[in-house]
């Protein structure tokens, strides 16, 4: 084994204190039993949950049953050797990174490393905090763009997800449901007689009522199964896979009257749902459709005094 690692004042009875950084999945691939230990106690010292897989097949096996957010592995390997293993995990684990690591340069070099996906390349032998440091930076580059995704997709001021991400999921959604044949609903609401609250109280209690409204949404629902969106301004978006039309009912009531048990000012919701039919359009003419219909009777709503639900053409207040 000291032939792959240089020796180092960082040795094992000396690791340095974690990360800060959030805990990482890890996989460590190499067919050297030493090696393995070696790298897995480290890591694990550092705060990391790791894993080892002796080569490539054996890694593919185990990335199946489970993805990890990090690969460290070897390049010469029986079976499956490194650089086949980072290309099949690129193609079915995209987001995963893979940290090579050979002591064979001559047949393998840097560039043809990062060609094939790896997000860095460690030349045996090396120093542990070598390691550590490029893990370090792979794992920060994974926080920042964990980050930029999530301001991509949520909305800020009440963290649900935002009108961008509410027409991704629909199309998915829509293309799922039409697969699978199940019904999917959209539930759109807005708040009544919200401007005049904001004009008198001010922005401020405003935003705090369309928070309180965010968090109401998504204690009325399915958990892990419908999703909340703000749709823009004092209006929200509810996707609902999977129901039937009095489940659907019963969930716009259920957000109505939780909002009702609020007391918040002269403020209610109007509430329109409506329910995806696929046509002989194109899906993305169905999802507007889908979206329109929801809308008209949400405004529908608005039109007979608000505090109301209305699905196909049925009006319904709090309590009937």
């Amino acid at each position: 084994m000291s032939e792959f690692l240089e020796s180092s004042d960082n040795q094992i009875n000396l690791i340095p204190k974690k990360l800060s950084q959030k805990p990482q999945e890890l996989l460590i691939v190499d067919d050297d039993p030493a090696i393995r230990s070696l790298l897995t106690e480290f890591l694990s010292r550092l705060g990391h949950r790791c894993r080892s897989a002796v080569d490539g097949l054996e890694a593919m096996s185990l990335l199946k049953q489970s993805p990890s957010t990090i690969v460290i592995t070897d390049f010469q390997m029986p079976r499956m050797d490194g650089m086949e293993l980072i290309l099949k995990i690129k193609k079915l684990w995209p987001e995963t990174d893979v940290i090579a690591i050979t002591g064979y340069v001559r047949d393998f070099n840097y560039t043809d490393v990062i060609k094939a996906g790896a997000s860095d390349f460690i030349q045996k032998p090396f120093h542990l905090d070598e390691l550590e440091a490029k893990l370090n930076r792979i794992t920060i580059e994974r926080g920042y763009r964990t980050l930029l995704q999530r301001l991509s997709t949520r909305d800020v001021l009440t963290d649900l997800y935002n009108r961008r991400f509410l027409d991704q999921k629909l199309e998915e959604e829509a293309q799922r449901a039409t697969r699978q044949n199940y019904f999917l609903y959209l539930i759109i609401l807005d708040l009544d007689n919200f401007k005049e609250l904001n004009d008198t109280l001010g922005h401020q209690a405003g935003d705090k009522i369309l928070q309180r409204l965010a968090e109401i949404l998504s204690n009325s629902i399915r958990s892990n199964v419908d999703i909340p969106f703000r749709y823009g301004g004092d209006e929200f978006a509810v996707m609902i896979p999977q129901a039937d039309t009095e489940q659907v009912n019963q969930i716009a009531e259920r957000i109505q009257s939780n909002y009702m048990n609020e007391d918040i000012g002269k403020t209610s919701l109007s509430i329109g749902i409506s329910r995806f039919r696929r046509t002989n359009k194109s899906l993305r003419e169905d999802i507007n459709n889908f979206i329109r219909e929801a809308d008209n009777s949400m405004y529908a709503a608005k039109k007979t005094g608000g505090n109301k639900i209305i699905f196909n053409e049925e009006i319904k207040t709090v309590g009937s």
